[in-house]
């Protein structure tokens, strides 16, 4: 399938998702699940399974990835796939590439201090795109780019966030 075919295919969907709004209502799941060592896990995601640890500075071993790793890894992932996708609507031919920083103090997460945030103080989404793009196309290419990535909008728009616990004996 080459790149072109992006825009045939996903007409049918955005004229079956326009006729039956409903049709277009995911939901998507991740599973945790307690390994031998406290300090790792797999995700289940249903199409792959992801080892996850503590990260080192949490007294992880650092042979894999972190929680902030994961998180960092879907927003590059979700900016990577959406800006592509919109360069192609817009055919723009670029090499694009997308790189996720974020800054975190581990004594948040360690409770070493109590005013110190948990997670993520600053996070840096750069994007470059490497061809012959002009101004306009630029500008609407960043614009289109954010607007439809669903891991930025989840983040800079954070959604309510219910949390369930069970305990069974």
């Amino acid at each position: 399938m080459s790149d072109r075919d992006l825009q045939a295919d996903q007409q049918p969907l955005k004229e079956q998702y326009e006729d039956d709004p409903e049709e277009a209502r995911i939901t998507l799941t991740a599973t945790g699940e307690q390994e031998a060592d406290v300090r790792s896990c797999h995700v289940d995601i249903g199409r792959a399974v992801y080892e996850a640890e503590l990260h080192e500075g949490a007294a992880g071993p650092g042979t894999a990835a972190c929680s902030g790793d994961l998180l960092l890894g879907a927003l590059a992932a979700c900016a990577q796939l959406t800006t592509q996708a919109v360069a192609d609507a817009f055919g723009v031919d670029a090499d694009i590439d997308t790189e996720v920083r974020g800054d975190l103090d581990l004594r948040g997460t360690l409770g070493v201090d109590d005013d110190v945030p948990v997670g993520f103080q600053d996070v840096e989404l750069e994007t470059t795109v490497e061809g012959d793009v002009d101004e306009e196309t630029a500008d609407a290419l960043e614009r289109y780019a954010e607007r439809y990535c669903v891991v930025y909008q989840t983040l800079t728009n954070p959604p309510e966030i219910e949390t369930n616990w069970q305990f069974e004996r």
